[in-house]
């Protein structure tokens, strides 16, 4: 597959790569996935490469392939990773916290990059920056071929949040970080109140509702995990869910499935947020008088900030030890493999994530 780069502007390092780095690229709905091969990058100052360990596939993966969500093409999909980085540009830089990243830094990185300069970004909403970027969304081209997860290596633009994370914890746990346990983050600290004691229910038992049962769970709640699925409610108690006997103070819509059920099972003065989507989704009617006599908050999360993938990888790294997140990687498989693993990852009875490994 030939590719007609343009050269970003801007003061560029250039990196050779031997052997070649590779990335699956996908040309779209019904193609199969074409490796290429990429001798070299130009990195710009604040670009970070950053050669992966595992990558998953997460299920927007799954309904862009299948043509259930609209995406540029040719396009190397991907945004759940963990890898090391093995060069910078010219400036460096430097991570959430604050500090330079190193050569061998083992590192996580957010789904979304921003200018921090916008209206949105200056208010804390990054992940809507005005310019907005995103690894495993944008086309092949103006910022090269590694701009997505299934490749063996990606080219972190500047304007990513870029998390360290602990040489001891599985790769299984931590590629889904930069998606599902961030999210999960986002959606348990938007309910606006201290969780001690409050009851919880989760709508959907996929890996970010999962995650936010354990991450609630921490934080003192007591959790209900709801979902059709049987073995997916039993996983569920893994992560520390249980049954409720009250309603909920705070109900977390997972699913994409249960809006309504959400809106009409939270207690009065409650909080409902809705993390889940589903392509194409249905419209849901509100019942506005329910909601004002209910005094009900209605809170919606996507994506989230820099220091929600932190603080997600902080959980991971701390008490979230105690719950199975690499079990969710049900089996690896490899780069080379990834049409197979995409059609594996929408069967029935699919494991929560597939991991794939370079070749």
């Amino acid at each position: 597959m030939g590719t007609l780069l343009t050269r970003p502007p801007g003061h560029r390092r250039d990196v050779a790569l031997r052997p070649a780095a590779t990335a699956m690229v996908w040309l779209g709905e019904g193609h199969p996935h074409e490796m290429i091969a990429v001798p070299g990058v130009a990195l710009g100052d604040g670009d970070v490469l950053v050669a992966v360990e595992m990558s998953t596939i997460c299920g927007s993966d799954v309904h862009t392939v299948q043509g259930r969500r609209a995406a540029p093409t040719p396009l190397v999909l991907g945004h759940e990773s963990v890898g090391r980085v093995i060069a910078t540009g010219d400036d460096g830089a430097v991570a959430v916290d604050g500090t330079p990243l190193r050569i061998g830094d083992r590192v996580v990185w957010s789904v979304t990059i921003s200018c921090g300069a916008c209206d949105r970004c200056l208010a804390g909403l990054s992940q809507k920056c005005r310019t907005l970027g995103k690894y495993g969304h944008d086309r092949v081209g103006g910022h090269g071929d590694l701009t997505g997860a299934f490749g063996s290596h990606v080219q972190l633009r500047a304007g990513t949040a870029i998390v360290r994370v602990p040489e001891a914890l599985p790769a299984a746990a931590l590629a889904p970080a930069s998606c599902a346990t961030a999210t999960a983050w986002a959606a348990v600290a938007r309910s606006g109140r201290s969780l001690d004691g409050a009851a919880v229910r989760i709508h959907g038992a996929g890996l970010v509702g999962l995650s936010a049962a354990a991450i609630a769970v921490d934080q003192g709640a007591i959790v209900e995990v709801l979902d059709p699925n049987p073995e997916r409610r039993a996983l569920a108690a893994r992560f520390g869910a249980t049954a409720l006997d009250r309603e909920p103070d705070v109900v977390i819509e997972a699913s994409g499935h249960a809006v309504a059920q959400a809106l009409d099972g939270v207690a009065v003065g409650g909080t409902v947020v809705l993390v889940g989507s589903v392509f194409p989704a249905d419209p849901v009617p509100l019942d506005a008088e329910s909601i004002v006599r209910r005094l009900l908050t209605i809170t919606g999360v996507h994506n989230y900030t820099g220091s929600e993938l932190a603080d997600a990888v902080a959980f991971l790294a701390g008490r979230g030890r105690a719950y199975p997140f690499a079990d969710a990687v049900g089996e690896v498989r490899q780069l080379a493999d990834l049409d197979a693993a995409l059609a594996a990852a929408s069967a029935p009875g699919a494991p929560l994530r597939i991991g794939l490994i370079p070749s």
